[in-house]
């Protein structure tokens, strides 16, 4: 197999590598979220729950559920992705910034990552495999937006 030709699958791929790096972002977001409003998946902070109302977590945990569930399923993704990405960040700097510059310093790795890859998702969109297609229709045919202009003779 030749470079170009594992570089055009590749870039075939691309779509349904990029949907499921949103679906699995999304879900280990909305985990997070669902830890800490019911105390399943060993609840909030090593147990329980955070009380409704508490300023940040609570108001963090309902974006993480709720922005971790739409983005996991390619509903309004670039929204949800830019609201939890804007989340993550102020988690960073308000929350771990201060006890040290470095993420490995001040255990900010989650929120840093979780920044960027809601981030990163703000920009591609959701990739394949969605629920709902860019349009706003049900995506039943599960194609890209490129196949799609490229079935009706536009340039990518």
């Amino acid at each position: 197999m030749s470079n170009t030709s594992l570089t055009a699958k590749l870039d075939q791929s691309q779509p349904y590598a990029l949907g499921l790096f949103r679906i699995v972002t999304g879900l280990l977001f909305a985990c997070h979220g669902a830890a800490s409003l019911f105390g399943v998946l060993g609840g909030a902070h090593g147990g329980g729950t955070v009380a409704a109302g508490t300023w940040p977590w609570w108001y963090a945990a309902v974006i993480q559920f709720v922005g971790g569930g739409l983005v996991m399923l390619g509903i309004g993704t670039r929204s949800a992705a830019f609201v939890s990405s804007g989340s993550m960040a102020y988690a960073y700097f308000v929350e771990h910034q201060s006890a040290g510059l470095f993420p490995m310093e001040n255990g900010g790795e989650l929120s840093a990552l979780f920044c960027w890859g809601m981030l990163l998702l703000v920009f591609t969109g959701p990739g394949a495999l969605t629920l709902i297609s860019p349009s706003g229709a049900r995506n039943k045919d599960r194609t890209s937006d490129e196949e799609r202009e490229s079935a009706r003779g536009i340039s990518v």
